[in-house]
């Protein structure tokens, strides 16, 4: 339910799960992120009895309705979900050991979102991703949890919309044609530049006969290659 190596790889291929310890509030307990529910953040320990309770509990009342819909909650209930997991060793005894009401696919789906890479993550506790589409976007593997993450804030997909897509990713679909279908340009982001820098960027692009969008890709891929 964690990451595998700390080292990010080559440009290009980010890590796409989590990094950091399953059940630590590293989101919910970021102030910056979520204000005051920072305070009430809760840390869910597979490798305490005590915690695992409190985690079985948590998953009980998320799935039967008690926890709430606010996006810190259903983050919550994901972190749960998670812990039970790495406790009980499978999603049917975790599922088991939450009790009436939970099932297989309740806990799996939730324990991925948890397991979703930061940057996404924090966009859901944002409130830029709907926890309802990142339970679809962890659906799918690798880039494409990223791609799918960003059209979601970029493009205003819907959750059934994102529910399709990743059904069709799984099916084998290539992700930019699905997303074309859609009207939206895969890689495609509006920018606002500073003047002095949008006027030296038109000049580059005319002297280099090149479009502005590849100057700043150029510039950009260099900068991401050094900091790898």
């Amino acid at each position: 339910m964690t990451d595998g190596p700390a080292d990010d790889g080559p440009l290009g291929e980010p890590p796409t799960d989590r990094k950091s310890p399953v059940g630590e509030p590293v989101i919910r307990g970021d102030e910056r992120v979520t204000g005051e529910h920072a305070e009430r953040a809760v840390r869910f320990d597979p490798n305490d009895p005590e915690s695992v309770e409190r985690a079985a509990q948590t998953v009980y009342d998320f799935a039967n309705g008690n926890l709430g819909e606010d996006r810190f909650y259903m983050l919550r209930g994901a972190a749960a979900c998670a812990a039970l997991v790495r406790a009980e060793g499978s999603y049917k005894a975790a599922a088991e050991r939450a009790g009436d009401g939970v099932t297989v696919s309740f806990i799996r789906k939730w324990a991925r979102v948890h397991d979703l890479p930061r940057p996404v993550r924090r966009h859901v506790a944002l409130g830029h991703i709907p926890p309802t589409a990142a339970k679809h976007i962890a659906r799918v593997g690798g880039e494409a949890r990223y791609q799918l993450a960003w059209a979601v804030i970029d493009n205003d997909l819907t959750v059934r919309e994102v529910r399709t897509i990743a059904s069709e990713i799984n099916d084998g679909r290539d992700l930019n044609d699905a997303l074309e279908e859609r009207g939206v340009t895969p890689g495609e982001l509006d920018v606002v530049l500073p003047t002095e820098v949008y006027r030296e960027l038109r000049r580059e692009a005319v002297l280099e006969d090149a479009s502005p969008s590849a100057i700043v890709a150029d510039a950009l891929r260099e900068r991401y290659a050094d900091e790898r």
